[in-house]
């Protein structure tokens, strides 16, 4: 193995956060084949050993809090208390994927010949490359392997160059949870190998299928190259999350929820709040109320780069230009950005259509509620929603008519459950992680038939 290293450097001193290993393409390959080497006897370790192990590695994840916080924090400038709930959400999914382990299973379907048993079959598909984002290191890292095991997958974890130090602890914990050689891989490279090193490890024939968690410009790149091999790819991609406040709503409650969908994580996740669309009986009410909320939010911690402060600052300035105003926040130059709330956004406004994955929303005034949903449903994205309002009813029959993956009534956009099917439309991206849902994307689907009796034939 290649002896180079890049450093990751804190985004808000500058200085070296992590140092790590720089694969090349030939070390890549190498880890490939390894994995490959060990997915068959993986794949034929039963299900109570593979929870067993799971739910020790859930274990070893907690272990490593302080670690886990401490590289967390240096390299991707995130507070304290989104590397822990990272952590603890984390761990609850790796125990969702043990408890899964036995509930892989088929059915026998009834078959047009006598005597003839039909059965369908879900087995390990091979090794799963699972490419993890930085914005919820912990949450994303553990998502793209812990479900492709519990199905009896080897597994690389493809880390993010911005946090590799992060992503290691993880491979780190199911090692030392007692995973087989070759089962659990880590693969870390420099910024500049990033496109080799990916093409590499969706090239090499061992892969079977990909899961991808980031931009949807990136995710482009993903899909076609392993459509090239006709590898399965599960692609969770960008948004531009709607909320939607109707005049029936509890303004308190959709002040809340819009306040910590639009700024928890510096609005860097990515179900964020992007548009705050308000039915205009209600907007200046509201606007005051989430005006206020703004200004009142703790020091949220940084964001991960310069680049995101300059982008921030070019959407806000574009939307100001054309006629909206700044209710909180302002233009900044600095990586820890306070809150800014852009009241009177349009159509006009790049803040109307262009994913932030910052720290600024706009609110949008809808004429009522059907203009509400074609504002809602007017972006190419389509990953997560909300809608507030106090008839439930109501709250159904509209979330029912928004084109999104997910969508919660009476509760923010930023939600996440590990048995839950989590997933977008659109460019959001398609396939599903969690749960159930989880097992369909990392198994194939087989027919498998037994005759018990003399066959008969036309010829």
């Amino acid at each position: 193995m290649s002896d180079s290293t890049f450093a990751r450097l804190n985004p808000v001193t500058g200085e070296a956060a992590s140092t790590s290993p720089a694969f090349t393409v030939a070390d890549t390959n190498a880890v490939a084949d390894a994995a490959g080497a060990a997915f068959p006897a993986w794949s034929q370790t039963g299900p109570n050993a593979r929870r067993a192990l799971l739910n020790k590695a859930a274990a070893a994840l907690e272990a490593k809090a302080d670690a886990f916080v401490a590289a967390m924090m240096a390299e991707t400038g995130s507070s304290e208390g989104w590397a822990r709930f990272n952590l603890m959400l984390a761990a609850g999914m790796v125990r969702e994927a043990a408890a899964i382990t036995t509930q892989i299973g088929g059915e026998v379907i009834p078959s047009d010949h006598p005597g003839k048993l039909a059965m369908a079959l879900r087995e390990p598909a091979g090794v799963i490359l699972g490419i993890a984002p930085w914005n919820a290191p912990i949450i994303l890292g553990v998502r793209a392997i812990a479900v492709p095991l519990a199905c009896g997958n080897a597994v690389i974890l493809k880390a993010s160059e911005i946090c590799p130090r992060t992503h290691g602890l993880i491979a780190e914990a199911f090692v030392e949870a007692g995973f087989p050689d070759g089962v659990v891989n880590l693969v870390t490279n420099a910024p500049e190998d990033a496109g080799a090193v990916v093409g590499a490890l969706i090239d090499h024939p061992a892969v079977r299928r990909i899961n991808f968690t980031g931009s949807t410009a990136v995710g482009r790149i993903i899909a076609k190259r392993a459509a090239e091999h006709l590898k399965p790819v599960l692609l969770e991609l960008g948004g531009k999350a709607p909320l939607i406040v109707l005049e029936d709503a509890d303004l308190d409650e959709a002040v809340k929820a819009a306040g910590f969908g639009a700024f928890m994580n510096q609005g860097q996740i990515c179900m964020s709040t992007e548009r705050i669309i308000v039915v205009e009986a209600v907007a200046d009410a509201f606007a005051e109320k989430f005006r206020d909320k703004a200004n009142s939010l703790p020091p949220l911690g940084a964001v991960v780069d310069r680049r995101t402060v300059d982008h921030v600052n070019a959407l806000l300035g574009d939307a100001l230009g054309k006629g909206a105003s700044a209710l909180t926040g302002g233009p900044q130059d600095h990586v820890n950005m306070r809150p800014t709330v852009v009241d009177g956004v349009t159509p006009a406004m790049n803040l109307y259509r262009d994913e932030s994955f910052g720290p600024i929303v706009g609110i949008i005034r809808a004429k009522d509620e059907d203009d509400a949903i074609r504002l809602a449903n007017d972006s190419s994205y389509g990953l997560s929603a909300a809608v507030f309002t106090r008839d439930s009813a109501r709250g159904l029959r509209v979330a029912r008519k928004i084109r999104s993956g997910i969508c919660h009534i009476n509760g923010p956009t930023v939600a996440d459950e590990p048995q839950m099917p989590f997933g977008g439309v659109g460019d959001s991206g398609y396939g599903r992680f969690g749960g159930k849902a989880g097992i369909d994307s990392f198994t194939e689907l087989r027919w498998v038939t037994i005759a018990t009796g003399p066959g008969h034939y036309p010829i």
